[in-house]
């Protein structure tokens, strides 16, 4: 397939300039891993190069400027250079920040050939977006992004020829290249020379698949994107609104319209934004989610909530909602999570079930009052402690968790085998109650003697009594006495936390104990006190 790539020269550079206000025309270099990813054209002129240690670098060009590499940042920058050329040409892939391609033949035939879609692509991402982009046509989207950073038209038939000329540098496979520069191949040429059968023998699958691209075939065909349909809808008022009926009526209206406008594509949401903009030009924003598809009625309720919590719900502290400084003269509902009509499982008899429905309506409602953070739930996550492994987050919210899960023991456990471990973890069971402030306790051995744990986490004797602070407990401790007899106990879990900070170092042993009341409770011992973490039911 003829095929067209724009792209962007020096891009992470270009991105940091756009999003962080790092000058590109002065000596700048990314890096990642210590090592220069991308650097300007000043910085070039200098001596450095991609593939440098920051410490080079640095020595060839004593006024470099430093960035970290940031792909999210880079991606970012990159969007409306791909919404420009969507201006052009439909049916566009991103191959990675800063390249993206699309097949060649529609705007060539629509623009008149395809030197002058060429040039008009360049030329709109220029006005647009104040970008120098180049543009390379080849039979295929390897050898189309080489020939893009020559600005190269290559004619048809003529791919191979083109490749055979390329170093093996261009593979960009540094172990594979460095591999074919040390037997002799120094060409894509020389490289395709090779039957395909012994190349899969000796370098396997990804020289393979390196080897097929040199002979100018790609390993698979452009995965284009569509632009995404506009499905926002918005109601510019007559007369400001300050008034929660006025305000439903409109919400009702703007509502079926958003309905409407899903179903004429086939999808649902799941997400929704509300925005309001006042007569003085203040603007606000809430995001509900729901669990289902946000039906009419749905979407009409969540639309009046979420009104009457901002034209009546007034300022409030710690996190609720702003009162409008004037009347609502702009309405404006966003679907944010979309899908497609029939993407969502319904419930065993057909429905979600009433009482679910009911209760997040209920929890709705209340963030529409009180604010987002009014209502929230746990999601557990990795973490060494009960209380790194809860993350609260708003109801409505994604559950992600603010660490990655640990990864299963040995001879069975619950978090994906892909998920770093967590050493110095409690095993399981989890306790039932985790308190929020550690009850300060005292530990004895047999004797009367305070057992304390060495630096080498030795412990001086096995613990026979448990004291907590009886002034301060919970009504979850309550029970324990002032001096409780231990009849079982596990550890020590050691934890020795950022030890290269020193104002951020945390060294802490954990055991598990048992009362002879039956009680069993975590305790942990920092810095020679002793400190009741939580509950085991």
């Amino acid at each position: 397939m003829r095929t067209l790539v724009v792209w962007c020269p020096d891009w992470p550079v270009l991105a940091a300039e756009i999003v962080d206000g790092v000058a590109a025309t002065g000596p700048v270099a990314v890096l990642h891993a210590n090592r220069v990813v991308a650097c300007s054209e000043r910085a070039r002129a200098e001596g450095v190069r991609r593939g440098l240690r920051r410490r080079e670098a640095q020595g060839r060009c004593p006024g470099l400027i430093v960035v970290d590499h940031d792909p999210g940042r880079d991606a970012r920058a990159f969007e409306p250079v791909v919404a420009a050329v969507e201006e052009v040409a439909v049916g566009v892939e991103v191959i990675r920040p800063g390249a993206c391609a699309l097949a060649a033949r529609g705007p060539s035939r629509y623009l008149g050939g395809e030197e002058a879609a060429a040039e008009r692509i360049v030329e709109h991402v220029a006005q647009s977006c104040a970008v120098e982009s180049q543009v390379g046509i080849a039979d295929g989207a390897f050898a189309a992004g080489l020939a893009a950073r020559q600005g190269r038209i290559v004619p048809p038939g003529g791919t191979p020829e083109f490749l055979a000329a390329q170093p093996v540098e261009a593979l960009g496979r540094p172990a594979l290249v460095d591999l074919l520069r040390r037997l002799g191949v120094r060409t894509l040429g020389d490289f395709a020379a090779l039957p395909a059968g012994d190349v899969l023998a000796r370098f396997g699958f990804d020289g393979a698949l390196a080897h097929r691209l040199a002979t100018g075939r790609d390993d698979h065909p452009l995965a284009v994107r569509r632009p995404p349909a506009d499905l926002t809808v918005t109601a510019d008022l007559d007369e400001p609104i300050d008034r929660v009926d006025v305000a439903a009526f409109a919400a009702r209206t703007l509502a079926a319209r958003l309905h409407e406008r899903l179903a004429g594509h086939g999808l649902a949401c799941t997400r929704l934004g509300i925005e309001a903009v006042t007569a003085h030009g203040q603007e606000l924003h809430r995001v509900w989610r729901h669990d289902g598809l946000l039906t009419p009625a749905a979407i009409t309720d969540r639309v009046r909530w979420q009104l009457d919590g901002w034209l009546s719900g007034g300022a409030r502290s710690g996190g609720g909602p702003e009162r409008p400084t004037a009347g609502i003269i702009r309405l404006r509902l966003v679907p944010d999570g979309v899908l497609a009509q029939a993407g969502l499982q319904s419930g065993l008899w057909g429905e979600t079930g009433a009482e679910r429905e009911r209760a997040s309506r209920a929890l709705s409602r209340v963030q529409g009052l009180l604010g987002p953070e009014s209502v929230v739930t746990a999601v557990l996550g990795g973490g060494r402690s009960p209380a790194d492994q809860t993350r609260l987050v708003p109801w409505g919210d994604e559950r992600l968790p603010a660490r990655p899960g640990a990864a299963p023991l040995p001879g069975g456990g619950a978090g994906p085998v892909s998920m770093p471990p967590w050493p110095g973890r409690l095993p399981p069971p989890a306790p039932a109650v985790v308190l929020p402030t550690p009850l300060a306790a005292s530990v004895w051995d047999a004797t009367g003697t305070p057992v304390v744990v060495s630096a080498r986490l030795a412990v001086s004797a096995p613990p026979a009594r448990l004291a907590v602070a009886t002034n301060v407990q919970p009504a979850t401790v309550s029970g324990v006495a002032a001096a409780s007899e231990i009849v079982g106990w596990a550890g020590p879990w050691p934890v020795d936390e950022r030890w290269w900070a020193p104002g951020e170092a945390r060294r802490r042993a954990r055991f598990q104990v048992c009362l002879a009341d039956g009680a069993a409770l975590l305790l942990a011992v920092e810095g020679g006190r002793w400190l009741v973490e939580a509950i085991y039911d």
